[in-house]
Protein backbone atom coordinates (compact mmCIF):
# COMPACT_ATOMS: atom_id res chain seq x y z
CA UNK A 1 0.00 0.00 0.00
CA UNK A 2 1.21 3.44 -0.79
CA UNK A 3 0.73 6.56 1.27
CA UNK A 4 -1.69 7.49 -1.49
CA UNK A 5 -3.98 4.61 -0.48
CA UNK A 6 -3.95 5.88 3.11
CA UNK A 7 -4.80 9.38 1.87
CA UNK A 8 -7.58 8.01 -0.35
CA UNK A 9 -9.14 6.12 2.57
CA UNK A 10 -9.03 9.16 4.82
CA UNK A 11 -10.41 11.43 2.09
CA UNK A 12 -13.26 8.96 1.51
CA UNK A 13 -14.05 8.95 5.24
CA UNK A 14 -14.04 12.75 5.30
CA UNK A 15 -16.33 12.95 2.22
CA UNK A 16 -18.80 10.43 3.61
CA UNK A 17 -18.59 11.48 7.25
CA UNK A 18 -17.90 7.91 8.40
CA UNK A 19 -16.35 8.08 11.85
CA UNK A 20 -13.55 5.89 13.19
CA UNK A 21 -12.06 4.83 16.52
CA UNK A 22 -9.07 2.57 17.13
CA UNK A 23 -8.02 0.06 19.78
CA UNK A 24 -4.38 -0.88 19.36
CA UNK A 25 -2.11 -3.35 21.03
CA UNK A 26 0.99 -4.26 19.02
CA UNK A 27 0.98 -1.00 17.04
CA UNK A 28 0.88 1.10 20.20
CA UNK A 29 -0.95 4.07 18.70
CA UNK A 30 0.65 4.03 15.25
CA UNK A 31 -2.70 3.60 13.47
CA UNK A 32 -4.10 6.59 15.33
CA UNK A 33 -0.95 8.54 14.54
CA UNK A 34 -1.35 7.70 10.84
CA UNK A 35 -4.87 9.13 10.92
CA UNK A 36 -3.85 12.27 12.78
CA UNK A 37 -1.12 13.12 10.26
CA UNK A 38 -3.95 14.14 7.93
CA UNK A 39 -5.31 17.72 8.28
CA UNK A 40 -8.96 17.97 9.29
CA UNK A 41 -9.20 14.35 10.34
CA UNK A 42 -10.72 15.29 13.70
CA UNK A 43 -14.04 15.39 11.85
CA UNK A 44 -13.96 11.58 11.50
CA UNK A 45 -11.24 10.19 13.82
CA UNK A 46 -12.87 10.41 17.24
CA UNK A 47 -10.55 8.48 19.53
CA UNK A 48 -7.88 5.87 19.88
CA UNK A 49 -6.91 3.67 22.81
CA UNK A 50 -3.84 1.56 23.41
CA UNK A 51 -4.87 -1.65 25.13
CA UNK A 52 -1.50 -3.31 25.50
CA UNK A 53 -2.12 -5.35 28.65
CA UNK A 54 -4.90 -7.92 28.92
CA UNK A 55 -6.39 -5.88 31.78
CA UNK A 56 -6.74 -2.92 29.42
CA UNK A 57 -8.41 -5.12 26.81
CA UNK A 58 -10.89 -6.27 29.46
CA UNK A 59 -11.61 -2.67 30.55
CA UNK A 60 -12.27 -1.86 26.89
CA UNK A 61 -14.81 -4.68 26.62
CA UNK A 62 -12.97 -7.85 25.60
CA UNK A 63 -14.37 -10.77 27.57
CA UNK A 64 -12.06 -12.52 30.03
CA UNK A 65 -13.35 -15.82 28.62
CA UNK A 66 -12.15 -14.83 25.15
CA UNK A 67 -8.66 -14.05 26.40
CA UNK A 68 -8.54 -17.27 28.43
CA UNK A 69 -9.74 -19.45 25.54
CA UNK A 70 -7.98 -17.81 22.59
CA UNK A 71 -5.32 -15.45 23.95
CA UNK A 72 -4.70 -11.78 23.27
CA UNK A 73 -3.35 -12.56 19.82
CA UNK A 74 -6.39 -14.07 18.11
CA UNK A 75 -9.21 -13.43 15.67
CA UNK A 76 -11.63 -13.45 18.56
CA UNK A 77 -9.80 -10.81 20.58
CA UNK A 78 -9.23 -8.59 17.54
CA UNK A 79 -12.95 -8.75 16.74
CA UNK A 80 -14.04 -7.95 20.29
CA UNK A 81 -11.55 -5.07 20.50
CA UNK A 82 -12.90 -3.52 17.28
CA UNK A 83 -16.51 -3.95 18.40
CA UNK A 84 -15.81 -2.58 21.87
CA UNK A 85 -14.00 0.56 20.68
CA UNK A 86 -16.73 1.22 18.10
CA UNK A 87 -19.40 0.96 20.79
CA UNK A 88 -17.42 3.00 23.33
CA UNK A 89 -16.74 5.84 20.88
CA UNK A 90 -20.10 5.68 19.10
CA UNK A 91 -18.38 5.53 15.71
CA UNK A 92 -19.32 3.98 12.40
CA UNK A 93 -16.11 1.93 12.32
CA UNK A 94 -13.94 0.33 15.00
CA UNK A 95 -10.42 -0.79 14.13
CA UNK A 96 -8.15 -3.02 16.21
CA UNK A 97 -4.66 -4.47 16.06
CA UNK A 98 -3.22 -7.24 18.21
CA UNK A 99 -0.16 -9.32 17.51
CA UNK A 100 3.43 -10.25 18.21
CA UNK A 101 5.83 -7.62 16.90
CA UNK A 102 8.94 -9.24 18.38
CA UNK A 103 11.73 -9.73 18.73
CA UNK A 104 10.58 -11.94 21.63
CA UNK A 105 7.19 -13.27 22.66
CA UNK A 106 6.64 -15.63 19.75
CA UNK A 107 5.83 -19.32 20.03
CA UNK A 108 5.53 -22.10 17.49
CA UNK A 109 1.76 -21.61 17.30
CA UNK A 110 1.95 -17.82 17.48
CA UNK A 111 5.25 -16.70 15.92
CA UNK A 112 6.70 -13.22 15.79
CA UNK A 113 4.97 -11.38 12.95
CA UNK A 114 1.53 -12.89 13.57
CA UNK A 115 -0.93 -9.99 13.74
CA UNK A 116 -4.72 -9.79 13.69
CA UNK A 117 -6.60 -6.73 12.51
CA UNK A 118 -10.27 -6.25 13.34
CA UNK A 119 -12.71 -3.93 11.60
CA UNK A 120 -16.20 -3.55 13.06
CA UNK A 121 -19.13 -1.77 11.42
CA UNK A 122 -22.85 -1.78 12.15
CA UNK A 123 -23.25 -4.58 9.59
CA UNK A 124 -20.44 -6.92 10.60
CA UNK A 125 -17.10 -7.50 12.22
CA UNK A 126 -14.30 -8.90 10.10
CA UNK A 127 -10.84 -9.96 11.16
CA UNK A 128 -7.74 -10.36 9.05
CA UNK A 129 -4.58 -12.37 9.65
CA UNK A 130 -1.12 -11.05 8.85
CA UNK A 131 2.05 -13.13 8.87
CA UNK A 132 4.74 -10.51 8.57
CA UNK A 133 8.51 -10.72 8.26
CA UNK A 134 10.94 -8.19 9.61
CA UNK A 135 12.09 -6.59 12.81
CA UNK A 136 9.75 -5.01 15.37
CA UNK A 137 9.56 -1.66 13.57
CA UNK A 138 8.90 -3.34 10.23
CA UNK A 139 6.14 -5.58 11.61
CA UNK A 140 4.43 -2.60 13.23
CA UNK A 141 4.79 -0.40 10.13
CA UNK A 142 3.50 -3.11 7.80
CA UNK A 143 0.52 -3.61 10.12
CA UNK A 144 -0.44 0.06 9.85
CA UNK A 145 -0.27 -0.12 6.05
CA UNK A 146 -2.37 -3.29 6.08
CA UNK A 147 -5.01 -1.61 8.28
CA UNK A 148 -5.62 1.04 5.62
CA UNK A 149 -5.74 -1.60 2.89
CA UNK A 150 -8.32 -3.67 4.82
CA UNK A 151 -10.27 -0.53 5.71
CA UNK A 152 -10.45 0.38 2.02
CA UNK A 153 -11.87 -3.07 1.28
CA UNK A 154 -14.48 -2.72 4.02
CA UNK A 155 -15.47 0.78 2.90
CA UNK A 156 -16.17 -0.52 -0.60
CA UNK A 157 -18.86 -2.74 0.95
CA UNK A 158 -20.56 0.04 2.97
Amino acid sequence: MSMCEQDNVIEFLLRTGKTVATAESCTGGMVGAAFTEYPGVSAIFLEGVITYANEAKIRLGVREETLAAHGAVSHETAGEMAEAVRKRAGTDIGISTTGIAGPGGGTEKKPVGLVYVGIATAMRTKTYTLRLKGNRAEVRGKTVKAVFHFLKTELEDL
